[in-house]
């Protein structure tokens, strides 16, 4: 009896230990599985609704660049949503003033065109002439005198047999059908309309018009509403959670603050510098090619040779080695400066991200949202490692993300 109670009490453990480590493997697969599919929902999310979330984050920067003006009138005992009009009006009737200037100079260029397209065909014609050059003097060192003779003559036997193949040619005969045969039959696909074309993509540019027009409205609920919307988002939390949304919604505000206005800030004076660098040199169009160039060179990684474009471009009407030379020698002077003295004091300080963390979130988001989100891949990036910082349990992940 004891040793039949013993064996089966062996019986149970032995039972029961595969039990536990199948239910043990199955929690961890669980546990594993959560997140990646909770991953790849978001990511799914984000690319679909890319048109919403780039307007509503265009807003949010265009806020963060405002918030200083409407504090300023604030101060001076002004209500905060006639600030917030204040200066919302002000920016679209800035921003009106530089479209009817940039207006007036792509005009001026438009009438220009032919000269630019002349310009660039001479160019390409002296490329293509040069390299033709080459490529006749290689093969006057590489092939003999007397096999370049033949591959001359065989030349001049091919033109002479494809021009009579020109002269006599005529319609190819109809075949003719046998006694019973049925003719071929040939379905003659449609091709899409141009009116198909036009309406699919009026289409995608009436949505994006439809929320570019949200913009102004957003950035003045957000200048106006900002400070009740960030009190009654901290309701949500109790206790020392609260204390943490609290932190987080500050170092996100700081980080994206510096980091816009701060970006903000740079190009505008690179612009300004950049437009002065090509009226000096007695460039074209330099209040258009100047913010151009300026802009374009905080794009990151490709930051300096999209900064040449609109220069080189304003250049061929010069046509001159010595302007293309003095053009790009300012500009790279300019972005290296800018970037390696001037970035790192504004908007380096705030940002702490490492080489590989940003180059991944640029691949990241610029696969999800295309250049806006190469535009927006970094102060993104920032604004979960800010989240990370202020949160416990992700600490560890803020650190990764950290230089």
């Amino acid at each position: 009896m004891l040793h039949s109670r013993q064996g089966s009490l062996r019986f149970v453990a032995l039972v029961t230990q595969p039990t536990e480590t199948a239910a043990k493997a199955v929690r961890e697969a669980r546990h594993l599985a959560l997140p990646v599919i909770g991953m790849g929902v978001v990511i799914a999310i984000l690319y679909v609704g890319r048109v919403f979330f780039i307007t509503s984050i265009t807003a949010v920067i265009i806020a963060f660049i405002l918030e200083p003006f409407v504090a300023l009138l604030v101060r001076i005992r002004l209500p905060r949503s006639v600030a917030s009009f204040v200066v919302c009006s002000i920016a679209l009737l800035l921003l009106y003033v530089i479209g009817m200037g940039a207006y007036s100079q792509l005009s001026a260029i438009y009438g220009d065109l032919p000269k630019y397209g002349q310009q660039i065909a001479d160019i390409v014609d002296d490329v293509r002439l040069q390299v033709q050059g080459i490529e006749d003097r290689t093969l006057q060192m590489l092939v003999p005198a007397r096999q370049r003779q033949e591959q001359e003559r065989l030349k001049q036997l091919q033109a002479e047999q494809a021009r009579k193949s020109r002269n006599r040619r005529q319609e190819p005969p109809q075949p003719v059908l046998p006694p019973g045969a049925i003719p071929e039959v040939r379905i003659h696909q449609e091709t899409p309309s141009v009116g198909d074309y036009i309406y699919a993509r009026l289409s995608a540019f009436y949505q994006i018009l439809l929320m570019v027009s949200f913009i102004p409205f957003l950035v003045y609920f957000m200048l106006s509403w900002g400070e009740h919307m960030n009190r009654s988002f901290l309701q949500f939390f109790h206790g020392e959670d609260r204390l943490v949304a609290a932190r987080s919604l500050q170092g996100i505000a700081a980080m994206a603050r510096a980091f816009v206005v701060g970006n903000f800030l740079l190009g505008l004076f690179m612009a300004v510098l950049s437009s002065i660098i090509f009226w000096t040199i007695h460039l074209p169009y330099p209040l258009l090619v100047g913010p151009l160039s300026g802009f374009m060179s905080l794009v990151p990684y490709v930051g300096l040779p999209l900064a040449m474009v609109p220069p080189l471009f304003s250049a061929l009407a010069i046509n001159s080695v010595s302007t293309y030379v003095l053009v790009m020698a300012s500009v790279a002077l300019l972005h290296l400066t800018a970037m390696n003295l001037l970035y790192p004091k504004l908007v380096g300080s705030r940002v702490h991200l490492n080489p590989l963390v940003v180059t991944f979130s640029l691949m990241l988001w610029g696969f999800l949202w295309d250049a806006p989100g190469l535009l927006l891949a970094i102060p993104l990036t920032a604004g979960i490692k800010a989240v990370c910082d202020n949160v416990k349990g992700l600490r560890p992940m803020g650190k990764f993300l950290g230089d």
